[in-house]
């Protein structure tokens, strides 16, 4: 039986939401599968992006701008060594560098962006498919001013990613207002009455 949701409603977490709420959660409570209704754990690089929308957890499935899923990290990652991005018919790539997600005014994790191409390396075609790959920094190691992010500082279980078709013009992801852009529109509403 499909899930009917509230009309209007729509899942657009925030960059610090997804890091902070549901990767923290999954990291802490691997096996609680609560959220994995919400953000499915798919291996994302044995799909091609295109299929994965259908696999969507239940808020985002119907959602024509973006996906998320919970990823496990390949072994080889976890010791340090590079993540085999290639799927059936391409690779993901990873542009510029990492950056950081912050919350409550620390660093709380990291986000890389790829594009995938279809084809083998290096002669591959680039697509419009995107993804935002978000993981987990833990507290203790965060706070050290030396401290690698992509290397020691890094939870290795799980990333979050964030799927989605590059629409050719700049979009935020997160369409909520600044809470101090709402008051300041509310009161500017409330003078103008």
């Amino acid at each position: 039986m499909e899930e009917q949701l509230v009309p209007g409603f729509r899942f657009y977490p925030t960059e610090e939401e997804l890091v902070g709420y549901y990767l923290q959660h999954k990291l802490l409570n691997p096996l609680d599968d609560r959220f994995s209704r919400i953000i499915p754990v798919v291996n994302i690089y044995e799909h091609d992006p295109w299929q994965l929308p259908e696999m969507a957890g239940v808020l985002n499935c119907r959602e024509p701008d973006q996906w998320f899923f919970f990823c496990p990290r390949q072994e080889r990652e976890a010791q340090g060594g590079r993540p085999n991005r290639i799927t059936p018919s391409g690779y993901w790539k990873a542009t510029g560098s990492p950056g950081f997600v912050f919350g409550n005014n620390r660093m709380i994790g990291t986000k890389r962006t790829l594009v995938f191409y279809e084809g083998r390396a290096p002669s591959g075609t680039k697509t419009k498919w995107k993804m935002n790959e978000f993981g987990s920094i833990s507290q203790e190691q965060a706070t050290t001013s030396n401290a690698q992010p992509e290397m020691e500082t890094q939870r290795d279980e799980f990333c979050l990613c964030r799927i989605y078709v590059n629409s050719g013009c700049m979009r935020a992801f997160d369409r909520r207002p600044l809470v101090n852009d709402f008051a300041h529109d509310a009161g500017a509403a409330a003078g103008d009455a």
